[in-house]
């Protein structure tokens, strides 16, 4: 097993809050997919099935052995809160936010980057068929 895998993040809630729904890929550095992950999670916001995504993303990775990480996700609000640009205000994303930190303080490496939506699509993809399913 690779100890360094790349997570795309996506979640996606239709009605903000709404029927939400969350979508990961995880890929080795030679760009093979590792694990996927397109679920449905109950009535929620955006920005909370974002952190979700990321959070289930973390928690694979972990469970496959991975040390270092490099998350790419669309989320800026996300992005920008873990990498302390923006205060987390919210009591619902804070919980989730800790959680995320958490989980990222485990590996010997966590790095986040904010991409553009174009750049994750199959992550969106896993998304909406979960929640078209």
């Amino acid at each position: 097993m690779n100890t360094r895998l790349f997570i795309n993040t996506d979640g996606a809630s239709r009605g903000n809050p709404g029927p939400a729904a969350i979508g990961v890929t995880l890929k080795n550095a030679d760009d093979e997919l590792i694990a996927v992950i397109s679920e449905k999670i109950g009535v929620t916001t955006n920005n909370q099935a974002e952190y979700r995504a990321l959070i289930e993303g973390l928690k694979k990775a972990i469970s496959l052995g991975a040390k270092e990480v490099v998350i790419r996700a669309d989320s800026e609000l996300v992005v920008k809160q873990l990498l302390g640009q923006y205060r987390v205000k919210n009591a619902d994303l804070k919980l989730l936010y800790d959680e995320a930190k958490r989980l990222a303080g485990g590996l010997t490496n966590c790095k986040i980057a904010a991409i553009p939506r174009e750049q994750n699509q199959e992550a969106d993809q896993l998304c909406n068929k979960a929640l078209d399913a």
